[in-house]
């Protein structure tokens, strides 16, 4: 039976609510779920949303207030601590994986703690310098060369070195998920590809030689391709995965496209990790109206990894 550790995310959001919701599905009987988080918050999220169902709660501790749908810095910290805690243990071999409810980064923030994201934060407990950012929906995968940055750092961000990282584990992932040899696309930094230097030179000067050198090491790499057509469904499709150059440019199509059933992961670790590809929804918190589609498909997905002991990760 494979152990599975969900953290509960920001208790102001609806994280709760989709951890007890999923550990009561009749679907996961053969399935060990340990929820990280405030004993006290599951408990509630419980009684409200899983038929008083209670489950194996790791207790990192509670806010002392929680208002439900708001910021706050009891909030942040306790998301913090339950995301910390999982990490370390799926680190130990506790758990076999770890799948992660939505947090809010500014309410981490407030407590003083930089914070600019879970795949950052689970990298720096895996003391893993390359690791990149994925959402995939069966054949559809999309991995971030740049993602928690502002975009005006993202054109120094992009290095031929970071591409042919992302371009190796999103290689890796395609393979690992059952695909015998990949065909990637690497969508351009800017319009139209730059068009030859007229519209910034870092697709000639560094996009374009860095899908040379993956394809010299056997990787296929189609690209640089503009941003506004590598989506489209019918070139989307001849390919096994995208790599995308900065957060909005893959997350605003991919979520248009696969909203219900997107599963993010963290590439390049020594551990599994999943979650879903949507935020904290305040502003439907706690109010049992959590759409659970992206959640699940996060689980099956570790499920999956964990039991055929061939996880996305590693790095190449």
């Amino acid at each position: 039976m494979v152990k599975i550790a969900l953290t509960m995310g920001d208790p102001a959001g609806i994280g709760p609510e989709l951890c007890v919701r999923t550990a009561a599905l009749p679907e996961f009987s053969g399935v060990k779920f340990i929820i990280y988080g405030g004993k006290a918050v599951i408990e509630e999220a419980a009684k409200r949303f899983s038929g008083r169902t209670m489950p194996e709660v790791c207790d990192t501790g509670s806010p002392e207030e929680l208002i439900f749908g708001k910021n706050s810095a009891g909030c942040g910290k306790a998301a913090y601590d339950a995301l910390t805690a999982a990490t370390c243990d799926a680190i130990d071999g506790k758990v076999d994986a770890i799948v992660t409810a939505p947090m809010n980064k500014y309410s981490v923030n407030l407590t003083g703690i930089p914070f600019s994201g879970h795949t950052e934060r689970i990298a720096e407990l895996c003391n893993t310098p390359v690791f990149a950012m994925m959402q995939s929906s069966g054949k559809f995968r999309v991995a971030f060369v740049t993602t928690h940055i502002g975009i005006c750092d993202v054109p120094s961000k992009i290095t031929f070195e970071r591409i042919i990282n992302v371009g190796k584990m999103l290689n890796d992932v395609a393979k690992a998920e059952g695909v015998d040899s990949p065909v990637l696309a690497c969508a351009a930094l800017n319009p139209h590809a730059g068009e030859n230097g007229c519209m910034g030179k870092e697709d000639e000067e560094i996009v374009k030689p860095a899908v040379a050198a993956l394809n010299a090491m056997g990787i296929k790499v189609e690209g640089p391709i503009p941003p506004d057509v590598v989506f489209v469904e019918k070139i989307r499709s001849k390919y096994d995965g995208i790599i995308s150059m900065y957060h909005d440019q893959g997350h605003i199509p991919f979520k248009m496209l696969a909203f219900d059933s997107g599963v993010n992961s963290t590439l390049g670790l020594p551990i599994i990790r999943t979650s879903p590809d949507h935020g904290t929804a305040f502003d439907i918190a706690w109010q049992g109206k959590a759409d659970m589609g992206s959640f699940l498909a996060a689980c099956r997905t570790a499920i999956l990894r964990a039991e055929r002991k061939s996880p996305v990760h590693g790095q190449s």
